[in-house]
């Protein structure tokens, strides 16, 4: 396993912000890091990355433990955290010379530098202070120190802040690129972010593990079928909801001839040939009936909400 916590406590004064947490992320996987503000991700995160420490419990990156006492870990590890701190008066080259030195890279400090470069698309505004950049491109640089070093594990806190939608393209086939070779925890609101990158999801909150799954897996499991049903004539709510009895349906205008069907979790029947049936016994006419895509932010919200 790329990065091993096990059972991990950090309190602050008296708010614990992260309760014995437990997981793994293997090579080759992108896992997302999800939980509302507050959760306790970016703590988990630094404690991983050995900028705080655990209160109790162990923390293992590619077999070696994380420790204070202890630096050569850190080699294993990429780290872009929320607020990306930069030197914005250095010249992006020039910066990247100084993380380089930092990691002790040595003599092949040149071609990384190169390479970080052009994964992140800086080469064109290598010459230019940081100061000039836009927050997009800030962003590029606090990505590009983070592979330099070419890290065994890539810690992503909101990577993609701030970038456009071309930049989001690139950086995420980048982090993509990454997660097929390396071990990626990326931290994000984006739930289209997640659903495009993230081969596993963990939801957190109040410091705990609410779920841990795969992506699809976590989808379904959580969040049923959605179909969205339009009829030429009026249709009484509670008539679908009387055939509907294990399904939420809910009417989607005041004329009550669109609805919305939210099939329960765990069931995965199409019903569609139902809904079709319902309308040629009861003489409705059936215009419009489409399965919807579930959606990763209900399960989110879902999940959350609960605990």
């Amino acid at each position: 396993m790329s990065i091993v916590v096990d059972n991990i406590v950090k309190t602050y004064g008296k708010q614990i912000a992260v309760d014995h947490l437990s997981f793994e992320v293997n090579k080759g996987e992108v896992v997302g890091f999800l939980g509302p503000n507050g959760a306790g991700k970016t703590s988990t995160m630094k404690m991983i990355c050995g900028y705080l420490q655990a209160d109790s419990g162990n923390i293992k990156v590619c077999n070696e433990a994380v420790s204070p006492e202890s630096t050569h870990f850190r080699q294993n590890i990429g780290y872009l955290p929320e607020n990306n701190p930069l030197y914005l008066e250095m010249y992006i080259k020039e910066y990247l010379h100084f993380v380089a030195k930092c990691y002790n890279v040595g003599k092949n400090a040149p071609q990384m530098i190169q390479t970080a470069m052009e994964r992140t698309g800086l080469l064109p505004e290598q010459h230019k202070k940081i100061q000039q950049l836009s927050k997009g491109y800030r962003q590029r640089v606090g990505l590009a120190q983070a592979i330099l070093h070419q890290p065994e594990v890539l810690i992503l806190d909101e990577a993609t802040s701030g970038l456009d939608p071309n930049q989001l393209h690139e950086i995420r086939q980048l982090i993509r690129e990454i997660g097929s070779e390396k071990s990626v925890l990326l931290s994000t609101h984006i739930m289209q972010e997640v659903e495009a990158l993230c081969d596993r999801i963990i939801i957190i909150n109040k410091g705990k593990i609410l779920a841990n799954e795969k992506t699809e897996s976590l989808k379904n499991k959580h969040q049923g079928n959605i179909y969205r049903i339009e009829f030429l004539e009026k249709v009484p709510l509670q008539q679908l909801q009387n055939h509907f009895t294990k399904d939420t349906v809910k009417s989607l205008d005041s004329t009550q001839n669109v609805f919305h069907l939210q099939q329960s979790a765990g069931l995965n029947e199409d019903l569609r040939p139902e809904i079709f049936n319902f309308s040629v016994k009861n003489n409705f006419t059936l215009i419009g009936l489409q399965k919807e895509q579930n959606r990763l932010e209900d399960v989110f919200q879902a999940i959350t909400q609960m605990s």
